[in-house]
């Protein structure tokens, strides 16, 4: 039922956004019969946040992505952070809700949607640009190189931090923290190479250096279910 109600009002989108234009004919005649309803419309539908800058958001078909873009322009930094954010927290939300079941967990909620802010987006955003500027090009040499080298050293050190700031946020010792590392660091790292050198070959050969990360955040949402599921474990 939710799926049908989610087809039914993305169909309502598409149309509003891709109204089929009338035969020409019979649009001359409603306009000779009623020129004011037709000029209403059309002044509609030049002011529907669909159609903001038709020759920049082409046919207005993405809302939001021409704002989104300026914005990646223009504070790419908080931009990230912010994707990051919904990526985290859709990801833990989803594992909550269709894995774990029960009540949802608000801690652990929004304590990984906060990681996704405060780490995730912004070291994801200067560790490509960086990774960009040292290794540019798309040859299949260096999408190689790329991906070698985000998931051989990067992961890792994500994975790291990523069980140290659970740790700390759970208020866990150092030791315990320790423990949770020497445990599961290598089956985290194991999983990301099933998904993520795949998914970076990809990233590297056709995405753009400024939309990397809704890119890998919009694939993580899945992969997050996972690392919030092992980052929970006890």
């Amino acid at each position: 039922m939710k799926l049908l109600c989610v087809l039914v009002l993305s169909c309502s989108f598409a149309v509003q956004a891709f109204g089929v234009s009338s035969d020409p004919a019979l649009s001359r005649k409603s306009a000779l019969v009623q020129p004011t309803a037709f000029h209403k419309k059309e002044v509609v539908a030049k002011n529907s946040p669909l159609f903001r800058d038709p020759a920049v958001v082409r046919g207005g078909a993405v809302p939001g992505w021409n704002a989104y873009t300026e914005a990646l322009d223009k504070k790419p930094l908080i931009t990230k952070a912010m994707t990051s954010l919904v990526g985290w927290a859709l990801g833990d939300l989803l594992a909550q809700m269709f894995i774990v079941g029960g009540p949802i967990d608000w801690k652990r909620f929004f304590t990984l949607s906060f990681f996704g802010f405060i780490w995730h987006g912004p070291t994801g955003h200067y560790f490509y640009n960086w990774l960009d500027r040292k290794i540019p090009g798309t040859s299949g040499k260096v999408v190689a190189l790329k991906v070698g080298i985000d998931q051989a050293i990067w992961c890792p050190i994500f994975m790291t931090v990523f069980f140290t700031y659970l740790g700390l946020a759970n208020g866990d010792a150092f030791n315990v923290i320790g423990n949770k590392i020497k445990n599961d660091l290598l089956p985290a790292c194991q999983g990301s190479w099933k998904v993520w050198i795949f998914v970076h070959a990809i990233n590297f050969k056709f995405i753009p250096t400024k939309y990397r990360l809704i890119y890998i955040n919009s694939i993580q949402i899945a992969f997050n279910m996972f690392l919030s599921m092992i980052g929970s474990k006890k």
